[in-house]
């Protein structure tokens, strides 16, 4: 089990979060990282105090960005096979993934838009 061309998948769907298509020889192999598990990562990088879910551009961009980590990952989570993944070939990277691999999230280039008041949380 090998996995090579890890690439964002920028195209319609219905996912609520980071799609990544990669190869292992003949077969597709789609892996998949939740928007809760990229808030989940950008936050423990970036804390802000108010929190601000990342939308489909900024999860895509921070997917480029940071694709050799996320290739690292992904692999790693894949080449554990069957037993660790029950969906195998499809691989949904959880934060405790990312926590176990020790990759580190470059958040130089999120941009973060300012939300009008009726969209933050009242404490």
């Amino acid at each position: 089990m090998s996995l090579a061309q890890l690439r964002i998948d920028d195209g319609p769907h219905t996912m609520d979060g980071l799609r990544l298509i990669a190869r292992d020889d003949n077969k597709q192999v789609e892996a998949f990282m939740s928007r809760k598990v990229m808030d989940i990562w950008a936050e423990s990088v970036e804390p802000r105090g108010g929190r601000q879910s990342l939308f489909r551009g900024q999860y895509n961009a921070l997917g480029r960005l940071n694709l050799p980590a996320l290739q690292r990952i992904v692999r790693a989570k894949y080449e554990r096979g069957i037993a660790f993944n029950r969906q195998h070939p499809f691989v949904e990277v959880l934060f405790s993934d990312i926590a176990e691999s020790g990759e580190t999230l470059n958040l130089s280039e999120l941009v973060r838009e300012t939300l009008p008041p009726a969209f933050h949380r009242l404490t």
